[in-house]
Parts: C-alpha cells; sequence; structure tokens
C-alpha cells in the first residue's frame, strides 16, 4: 500500500488543467479558476485622495491648535478642486481628491465650523489623512496570479482596475454514479437489506461546492457488464468519473476489474483510515486500448470513508485540474484533549472538533459508517503511522472549512 503522501502526491502530478477557456464577466466569475495573470493599466487610487472627511490644509498654514482659516472651496467626492490658496482650508470628504498644495487633512472632530471660516484644533503632521495615488495598486502591477480560485474579494479586485471580464478555465466535467444493489433513493420504500444513499447527496454537493459540472448516472447494478457499460457511457465528454461503492475485494465489487478491462487503475489501496480502497486510474478509448477519455476515482462506499477520502484526495485533484496551484488544506498543531493508544501502521483521520479551550476533542466512534460523526465534527485530526498520542500532545488538525471548498 501507499502512503497517504505518496497517493497524493502520484494523484496531483498526473493532474493536468484542462486546456479550454471561457471569457466572463465579473458577475459570473466567483469560484471559476483564472487562466491567465492579471496586471493593472491604472493606478489605485488614481489620485492623491482623502481618508476623512475634514479640512484639507497645508501644514505650514497650521503652527498652533487653535488656528483659524477661511474655507475657500468645497470638494465632495467625484470632484477635482482648485489649487488650495496659501493661508485657507478646503472643505473635503471622503476619496475626494486632494488640491494641490494641501499636504494634509484635518479630521472634521478635530475642527469648529463656522461662518466662512474653519478654527483648526489640531496640529497635522505632513501627509496626514491622505491616501497616495498607487499606494494600493501601481500601474503594471499584477493584481491577480495565474490559478486564482476567484474569491469576491478578487473580483473587487479586478473591478478596482476597470477589468470587465476575466479569463478563466471551464468548468471540470464530472460523471457520477453509484454501486450497490442495496441502495435506494430517500423517499422509496426500504426493504430487508437496503440503505438509502446517502453518498449521492453528500458527493454531488460536494462536486457542485468545487463549481464542477455534475452528470448524475444515478445507480448501477452489482454487475461487472454493468459497470463497464457505465463506464463506457460516462467516459463519453467528462474529464472525471466518480463512483462510490465497488472498489473492495468482495465478490460483489466489480469496479476495480471494470476499471481494468476498460483502462488503467494507476493506483488502488492505500494506507490510511478510514478509506483504503481509494482506487485512481484513466478510462479509454477503444475498449481500453486508446487515448484516455476519463479520469477515474472511486471512492470507498462506507460514507465516512467516501467523504474523508473526498475532502483528502478527490478534492485537490480536481482543484488541480480546474487549474489551482495551491490545492493543499492547511493544518493546525493544537493540544490533544484525548488519549489514543492503539498502535496502528496506517494514516489516521479521526473526527474531531475544538473545544472551549481551542483544543482538539475526539467523537467517541470513529467507525466509517458513522456519519453522525462528520457532522458534530469541525474537522480531522491527524495521526501519523504508529504514533501514540497522550493527552496534552500536539496533533495536527484539519478544519472541514480548509476541505469542503
Amino acid at each position: 500500500m501507499l502512503s497517504f503522501e505518496q497517493a497524493l502526491e502520484q494523484l496531483l502530478a498526473a493532474a493536468r488543467p484542462v486546456a479550454e477557456t471561457r471569457i466572463l464577466p465579473l458577475e459570473a466569475a466567483a469560484g471559476r479558476v483564472l487562466a491567465e495573470a492579471q496586471y493593472s493599466t491604472v493606478a489605485v487610487p488614481p489620485l492623491d485622495n482623502s481618508a476623512m472627511d475634514g479640512y484639507a490644509v497645508r501644514t505650514a498654514d497650521v503652527k498652533a491648535a487653535g488656528t483659524r482659516l477661511p474655507v475657500s472651496q468645497r470638494i465632495p467626492a467625484g470632484t477635482v478642486g482648485g489649487p488650495l490658496q496659501p493661508g485657507t482650508a478646503a472643505r473635503i470628504f471622503t476619496g475626494a481628491p486632494i488640491p494641490a498644495g494641501a499636504d494634509a487633512v484635518v479630521m472634521q472632530e478635530f475642527c469648529e465650523h463656522g461662518g466662512d471660516g474653519v478654527v483648526v484644533n489640531h496640529i497635522p503632521e505632513l501627509g496626514e489623512h491622505i491616501r497616495r495615488a498607487g499606494e494600493d495598486i501601481a500601474v503594471g502591477a499584477e493584481i491577480l496570479a495565474t490559478g486564482t480560485r476567484l474569491r469576491p474579494q478578487d473580483l473587487a479586485l479586478a473591478a478596482s482596475t476597470g477589468l470587465p471580464q476575466l479569463p478563466v478555465h471551464r468548468r471540470l466535467r464530472v460523471a457520477v454514479f453509484f454501486t450497490g444493489d442495496e441502495l435506494r433513493q430517500p423517499g422509496e420504500p426500504l426493504p430487508p437489506g437496503a440503505i438509502y444513499n446517502s453518498n449521492r447527496f453528500a458527493i454531488r454537493a460536494l462536486l457542485e461546492g468545487l463549481n464542477c459540472e455534475v452528470r448524475d448516472l444515478g445507480g448501477v447494478p452489482d454487475d461487472l457488464e454493468a459497470t463497464r457499460d457505465a463506464l463506457r457511457r460516462a467516459a463519453g465528454d467528462n474529464d472525471l468519473i466518480v463512483t462510490s461503492g465497488g472498489v473492495s475485494v468482495g465478490e460483489e465489487d466489480h469496479v476495480k476489474p471494470a476499471v481494468e478491462a476498460e483502462g488503467r487503475l494507476n493506483l488502488w489501496k492505500i494506507a490510511i483510515k478510514p478509506g483504503k480502497p481509494l482506487a485512481f486510474g484513466e478510462i479509454l478509448g477503444e475498449r481500453g486500448q486508446g487515448e484516455r477519455q476519463s479520469w477515474f476515482v472511486g471512492l470507498p462506499g462506507n460514507p465516512v470513508s467516501s467523504f474523508v477520502t473526498f475532502a483528502l484526495f478527490l478534492r485537490p485533484f480536481i482543484l488541480r485540474l480546474q487549474g489551482v496551484r495551491d490545492v493543499l488544506p492547511k493544518r493546525y498543531p493544537l493540544r490533544a484533549a484525548f488519549e489514543w493508544q492503539k498502535p496502528s501502521p496506517l494514516c489516521e483521520f479521526l473526527r474531531a472538533r475544538l473545544n472551549a479551550d481551542g483544543e482538539v476533542e475526539l467523537y467517541g466512534h470513529q467507525g466509517s459508517g458513522v456519519m453522525t460523526s462528520l457532522c458534530w465534527g469541525d474537522g480531522l485530526a491527524v495521526k501519523a503511522p504508529d504514533r501514540l498520542i497522550a493527552r496534552g500532545d500536539t496533533v495536527p488538525f484539519i478544519p472541514f472549512s480548509e476541505l469542503l471548498s
């Protein structure tokens, strides 16, 4: 079995961003991945401007608190005033350009306005409350790097430089299907021996949260030919096929031999818990003999195993296919509020959450079928192979916020 690190490295080394791009208006680009770096053609801010409502002055004219100056002009935002005459002040508002000759702004709370003049009760420093032209963004500066997964703040940054649209990689096309004769849909009767298909809803939501174009092929019987047929149908024009279940070694687990018949299996079985029987490969054209048509990832059928392996392996793989460069979740070293004295050669990902003291506590039942542990938890505590953990030890913690978006 490959280690966690070896398996993840193999997946990420194989991934190449989809080549096709789209030009999208800013309002449609959230969550998409930037295909080309963007540079500013303007300075932000374009002119020196006021950071406060107040009075623009020459510092040479305000040598003492209580100085009275006549107000020579009023400059609201969006208006360019005339040069400031020596010995006068200009009423100015936040964002308004600084008039030529002024070198400070005194905020209005330190001023008393009356008649046609103002009493300045504060001695300003040179440059006080002035935002300089280009202090945020200089002309020609790179504002967004290739591979940026566009967040609201990134769109605002692009808009601040006047960009109306951005080049992005097209959405990843992902086909999904679910194996298991025992699976039923919520709302259907549940005969003895059957279970409801919870993985379908978790995986679809996770894929949609990554901005994938999801093609749901539904359930597939536990049958080799049916599984092979589903793989061929899914390979069509999809970049990736994701399945749940059927990747272990039971007599009714047909996904592994089906992938080997229709393509290549590059990885199977990882030294982790939960999720050991994760499968990764390729579906090839011409009944497994031609060029790659789609990548394949087979998730385990147990719901926690499926969820955890999606978060740890499939999410970074998908992000890399989308063109994202930084795909690994952050880990935080935190104190353990638990003991783990069960030696194991596997890397274990334990459902956990933070207590009131900021320490990591575990859910009491770590079974791979216990979905309630995922709803209870804030993230995963990582137990390295063969490590024992005592209360108070430092453990890596990966929040779900790092894994699920």
